[in-house]
């Protein structure tokens, strides 16, 4: 529980909020910054909200419409650039962005080797699925659920694994029903606050990378009025130190539109600060 009187500060007092799970989702430019960052990829705004990426090699594309049911990020990955998805991963619009950044950090370095660096034998190969990468940070698996859940230590994040078959087509027409799902709240299972979902084909090494920064113990950083009102009495809530604020010019920058970001060179550019200033104030409405 925050030994903070969360209620008596401004909600663009800046704080550090543990863990994720229970963060909100925080201003989406972390994402943006990814994405606009890497080499040769293409970005298409409609519509004034709603932006679209697309790769170089035209297999992957990326959607955040703005006003969709969920609102959030959709990846889809196709061999066949002309072709059906081989999978798709859908973040809703209340997914921590550092989940959503990590998948697509992940994404976007691996993209240009065809992932090899990832896969048996390459340099970045662990070998590790997303159960055990939660494993290892003291998550335990239900015994006897079906479907299988593994659910954090202090129960309010779980990865939901389904049982049985279920046709590919079905999990790219309704995410639901994938074999995946990542959620969180005050009971992720059955209520949960936000939710991710991954198709059976999805690499094993980018929902890894979501599951690592699902359970990463480190702080995020938020406003105060972007914490859940349902998870304030949950999450553990501290002051940002004066030192992570950076200048207010930066900080006015940083709120310009997301097509004003200037590109860096190369698909391993760095993913900007983290710094809650740096990214601008989210406008996500309660």
């Amino acid at each position: 529980m925050s030994p903070l009187d969360l209620d008596g500060l401004a909600p663009d007092t800046e704080v550090l909020v543990a863990p994720v799970h229970l963060a909100g989702p925080g201003p989406r430019e972390a994402v943006f910054g990814v994405l606009d960052s890497a080499s040769g990829w293409t970005k298409t705004v409609a519509f004034g909200t709603d932006t679209y990426y697309t790769s170089p090699c035209q297999r992957v594309r990326i959607a955040n419409p703005v006003e969709s049911h969920y609102g959030g990020w959709t990846i889809t990955y196709a061999e066949d650039p002309l072709g059906v998805p081989d999978w798709i991963a859908t973040f809703d619009r209340e997914t921590p962005h550092e989940i959503v950044t990590a998948f697509t950090e992940t994404l976007v370095h691996g993209l240009p080797h065809h992932f090899r660096d990832y896969l048996s034998g390459g340099e970045r190969y662990t070998g590790l699925g997303p159960e055990d990468v939660l494993r290892k940070g003291n998550w335990r698996t239900v015994h006897g659920s079906r479907p299988y859940w593994t659910v954090s230590p202090d129960k309010h994040a779980a990865l939901r694994t389904r049982s049985g078959w279920l046709d590919e087509y079905t999990e790219l027409q309704t995410p639901e029903k994938s074999m995946w799902r990542l959620s969180g709240g005050v009971d992720p299972v059955h209520v949960p606050s936000w939710r991710a979902f991954f198709s059976g084909s999805t690499p094993q090494h980018l929902r890894a990378a979501a599951a690592s920064a699902l359970a990463s113990p480190d702080a995020v950083p938020r406003f105060v009025g972007d914490i859940p009102d349902r998870h304030r009495a949950l999450a553990n809530v501290r002051l940002a130190e004066p030192a992570a604020t950076v200048p207010r010019a930066q900080a006015a920058r940083a709120r310009r539109p997301y097509a004003a970001h200037t590109p860096a060179p190369g698909p391993e550019a760095a993913v900007p600060s983290a710094s809650l200033a740096a990214h601008g104030r989210s406008r996500r409405q309660r």
